[in-house]
């Protein structure tokens, strides 16, 4: 196959975007999503769910006094009726933590509906997908990016949004009720008294500022720990797959070895990555489970030289401890959730940046001169002044004006590395990057037959039924099956299958041509697919595209090996290296990809 250059041979640079970005991409994708009213009633919802709870906490906490002072006065009939108390309060907030989980639930859905369908979509405007590709260490496994690493974000952004909040609103609810418990703490020092306004809450924050600094401190390495580990999980992926999808080629090769050592190399990635994130959350473990077992006991101490002192009755100390466990609960909701944080910030750095590339893919290179494309009224197809720009020089026509009229046959050759994909993939719109001018026939869309053909999944009718959906006789498709040698598959029209791993590479080409003669296209453009087939299949399919695409107008890029008066004119492709050549470009790039397979080795 001809060699085509990527984008990424083009040197262009991988920057890390902003957090700022990131979320501004998000909040884009959230904007445009057809379950965006839904995902808001449903946050609105748990708003109000939270505050509900919120205010039922408060009342909880209120009602820990009359029930340990009946407690301390052995005051029975009290002691009742508090545990009647505690049934009615315990008993709406059952119900609002189930409906909470709902919610939640309902977010999560929602939320990875939303961001999937959103990178989808954008995965899927025309030549996205292809450039990405092209685009170096961003473009490497988008599916996990959409299917994994989307929901994941969506999971994490649920629990660890519903957590803040709930959070925020416990530390507003409480902070008012520990300060005014706060005010008859009273401390008697050398026979001094010394009163402290809001003592409690402030002992709060400190207590919570330092140990969320030091979590932060220890943590945040986990940041690029998890997206590392995230990178090698799909690499390793990525190469079970390709192993698995070419299980008879490594077979016939005895290839298993080459192939396990591979597949043991990026195993060993993967256990690299996963060590480092488990060094890091023990490092990070010293720090909030000290912290969890010291609280057990922080807001007694905190509180005890006053209750010692009389100022305060047990119900009141247990009381302020509860306030104090509220207030201290909400404050440390970073410490309790450092790890998720960190691996909610690496995945956002991933799904975001892939979805910020996607935009970036159309805009890449925009300072290099681009082909340009028009349409000719006159029915032809020209090539004015021509040129595909690559890294290393450009690739055009020998002959720099060229129309071709509506039923000619062209066949354009040039050398192995002339560049005669990448000059196909220009004509398609795919790699725009050159100078001149390329005119289509007014009216008309191309027929492009790649070297490698892509059948959608679904039924043998449903892949080469019309794609606008006209449908077409089965005795009709049945004798174009016939005309390629492929009568054998006219008993399967209604069996689905992934019909490029049930056919032959020859197979496949000739049911794309099969599939090119029954839609009818007045304009044709082949890649190198007529290539490989021997001499008597290739007259097979010149005559079927004679009897069956008469007045077409076909070019096909290749060898040039073929029947003459099939193809009675010829163009010549060649390769010009003082010519257009493609530029460095800047592409932003968040994921963090481990080093070359050779640079692995070496460790």
């Amino acid at each position: 196959m001809d060699h085509t250059p990527s984008i990424e041979q083009a040197a262009f640079s991988v920057e890390t975007s902003r957090l700022s970005d990131q979320l501004a991409a998000i909040r884009l994708a959230l904007k445009a999503s057809p379950v965006r009213r839904r995902l808001l009633w449903a946050s609105i919802g748990i708003v109000g769910v939270i505050v509900a709870t919120s205010i039922g906490q408060v009342l909880l906490n209120r009602w820990n006094q009359p029930f340990y002072d009946a407690l301390a006065r052995r005051d029975l009939p009290g002691f009742l009726h508090q545990l009647m108390v505690f049934a009615a309060i315990a008993g709406s907030l059952l119900v609002l933590n189930v409906g909470q989980t709902w919610l939640n639930q309902t977010i999560r859905l929602k939320l990875r509906e939303a961001l999937t369908l959103d990178l989808i979509d954008e995965w899927m405007r025309p030549a996205r997908a292809f450039r990405l590709t092209h685009a170096g260490a961003i473009g490497v496994n988008p599916d996990q990016r959409m299917q994994q690493d989307a929901g994941h974000l969506s999971d994490l952004s649920t629990d660890l949004g519903v957590g803040l909040l709930q959070s925020f609103i416990l530390l507003v609810s409480f902070i008012g009720v520990l300060w005014e418990l706060s005010s008859g703490f009273v401390f008697h020092v050398g026979g001094h008294s010394l009163e402290i306004p809001g003592y409690m809450v402030w002992a709060a924050i400190l207590y919570a500022g330092i140990a969320s600094w030091l979590s932060w401190l220890v943590g945040r390495p986990l940041i690029r720990f998890n997206s590392d580990r995230y990178t090698r999980e799909a690499v390793l992926r990525s190469s079970v797959v390709r192993v698995n999808e070419n299980v008879d080629a490594i077979a016939l090769a005895h290839g298993e070895a080459d192939a396990r050592r591979q597949l043991e190399l990026d195993l060993g990635g993967v256990l690299d990555a996963m060590r480092r994130i488990y060094s890091a959350q023990i490092n990070l473990s010293w720090v909030t489970d000290a912290y969890g077992w010291i609280t057990v006991v922080a807001p007694i101490l905190v509180a005890a030289p006053v209750y010692f002192a009389g100022d305060i009755s047990f119900g009141g100390l247990m009381m302020a401890v509860g306030a104090f466990n509220q207030v201290n609960s909400s404050l440390r909701w970073f410490i309790n959730n450092i790890g998720a944080i960190a691996d909610w910030r690496a995945t956002l750095m991933r799904v975001a940046d892939f979805r910020i590339a996607l935009g970036e893919t159309d805009i890449l290179h925009a300072k290099q001169k681009r082909i340009a494309f028009g349409e000719n009224a006159n029915g032809t197809l020209t090539f004015d002044k021509l040129e595909v720009a690559s890294p290393d020089g450009c690739t055009r026509l020998a002959e720099t004006e060229v129309e071709i009229k509506a039923g000619e046959r062209v066949m354009i050759t040039g050398d192995p590395r002339a560049g005669k994909t990448l000059f196909f993939r220009a004509i398609a719109g795919l790699w725009p990057w050159g100078g001149g001018r390329i005119g289509m026939p007014a009216g008309e869309t191309p027929f492009f037959v790649p070297c490698t053909p892509y059948f959608p999944l679904g039924t043998l009718r449903d892949v080469l039924n019309h794609a606008e959906g006209t449908k077409i006789d089965d005795d009709e498709i049945s004798a174009v099956l016939g005309e390629v040698g492929l009568e054998r598959l006219s008993f399967q029209l209604d069996r689905s299958a992934r019909w490029e791993h049930e056919l032959a590479d020859d197979e496949q080409r000739l049911l794309a041509f099969a599939r090119l003669a029954l839609r009818k296209p007045k304009w044709v453009i082949i890649d190198e697919a007529l290539d490989t087939f021997d001499g008597a299949t290739l007259r097979r399919v010149l005559a079927m595209l004679q009897a069956r695409l008469p007045h077409a107008a076909i070019l096909n890029i290749g060898r040039g090996l073929h029947n003459n008066q099939f193809f009675p004119r010829a163009l010549t492709i060649v390769k010009d290296s003082s010519g257009s050549a493609l530029k460095p470009a800047r592409l932003r790039a968040g994921a963090i990809e481990p080093p070359p397979v050779a640079a692995r080795a070496k460790k």
